[in-house]
């Protein structure tokens, strides 16, 4: 009996007992032991938040005008830091009606971005269910929004035209070397197509012609220019997409200037289809030819990943013996360590032969001929800094 009474009063009784109440109260938050083993092994569950995912890109577009008006604070806190002579010399210089300028232009571009976020939240109600777990905000990347900002302006507007003219002009050309009566038969992959224009032009040329892309930080985006609710006509919308960086500007209108789209209206159709996912999780489409596409055009995409070994091999897959991998990019792969392999051009080369491609030669004549093209990627033609890439450019056939 003492034994007992011992173990009951003992430290080694407490110490099995309050792991046990916290489990209980575990389960009595999140409802499910199955959530519980998830949180604690580091499992994905339905409720985890992916970065590219629907919820964290809807988040991102709502809080856009939030975000960006806290940095608007910043902004207006670090002027009245300055001393009363320097704001003076400010306020002569139309530096705080700059700053109201540019509150005005979070609001003009917060008309589209909570748009988009509330066709997400229609078209996509399942991912924003509540799970029975404690739900947090998830926190937006007013970035990515921004970014996505400027590929309408690339993609979707009479400014980007330019930009478009020189990265879509030699990948076209080489589609446009087909006859129209085969190209109905044809299949066309664009990954990571973004907002979608470039395998939008290929399906107008008549190709049967996939957008793919993962991040519905663009999937969105381009849900709204093929929304018919929300995108009827042509420069329907306004954005101001360059307001939010100071930096490089010539003028303060130049800065705040307007820019319409889409200057075309998009819309799927029988030529024309989307497939949200991961390139790697896409499989070669049945029919004639032995299967697979028939071109698969990869613009600023293959440094994006983090296994291009990988990546060049699924290429291979997906395409019919015969196919043509086109390509057009610079080689910026994702640094501090995350990537696999960070290869050279030349090495990139080497694999695609190594993996079963016949690369174009710079000597060739015709749109096919490998060579270096100068490209900038969704650029401000009014500012006084330009990014420019020394692109290349190639076309790989799949040998039999």
């Amino acid at each position: 009996m003492l034994d007992i009474r011992n173990l009951v009063t003992s430290d080694y009784l407490l110490a099995c007992l309050i792991p046990l109440l916290l489990l209980v109260l575990s389960l009595q938050i999140l409802g499910n032991p199955r959530d519980l083993l998830d949180v604690i092994f580091g499992r994905t569950s339905k409720s985890a938040v992916g970065y590219f995912s629907v919820q964290r890109a809807t988040a991102s577009y709502a809080q856009y005008a939030r975000l960006s008006r806290r940095e608007l604070g910043a902004m207006r806190a670090s002027y009245k830091r300055m001393s009363w002579a320097h704001r003076r010399i400010g306020y002569d210089l139309g530096y705080t009606k700059k700053l109201a300028r540019l509150e005005e232009s979070i609001q003009t571009n917060a008309r589209v971005t909570e748009a988009i976020a509330s066709l997400a939240r229609e078209e996509f109600p399942e991912e924003f269910e509540p799970s029975g777990l404690l739900q947090t905000e998830v926190v937006g990347d007013v970035s990515r929004v921004r970014e996505s900002i400027k590929h309408f302006v690339r993609d979707w507007s009479d400014e980007g035209r330019a930009e478009r003219e020189t990265i879509f002009g030699p990948i076209l050309e080489v589609l446009k070397s087909v006859s129209p009566e085969e190209r109905a038969y044809m299949r066309v992959l664009v990954p990571g197509c973004g907002l979608g224009r470039l395998a939008w032009e290929a399906s107008q040329l008549g190709f049967q012609t996939t957008a793919n892309e993962l991040s519905y930080f663009m999937n969105l985006a381009f849900r709204f220019l093929l929304s018919e609710k929300h995108t009827e006509r042509p420069r329907q919308h306004i954005l101001q997409p360059y307001a939010s960086w100071f930096s490089h500007q010539r003028t303060a209108d130049a800065l705040f200037r307007n820019v319409a789209f889409p200057n075309v209206v998009p819309r799927l159709g029988d030529k024309f289809a989307l497939a949200e996912q991961d390139f790697l999780s896409l499989r070669p489409p049945e029919g004639s030819n032995g299967g697979g596409y028939d071109f698969i055009v990869t613009l600023f995409f293959i440094d994006t990943s983090l296994n291009a070994i990988e990546t060049v091999e699924h290429i291979h897959h997906l395409l019919r013996p015969g196919g043509k991998w086109v390509n057009l990019g610079p080689l910026l792969w994702t640094g501090g360590g995350q990537a696999a392999v960070e290869l050279s051009l030349e090495e990139v080369l080497r694999l695609a032969e190594m993996v079963g491609f016949s690369v174009s030669r710079e000597d060739e004549e015709g749109a096919e001929r490998r060579r270096t093209v100068e490209c900038e990627y969704t650029a401000d033609k009014t500012a006084m800094m330009k990014w420019l890439y020394q692109g290349a450019f190639w076309v790989a056939t799949k040998t039999p």
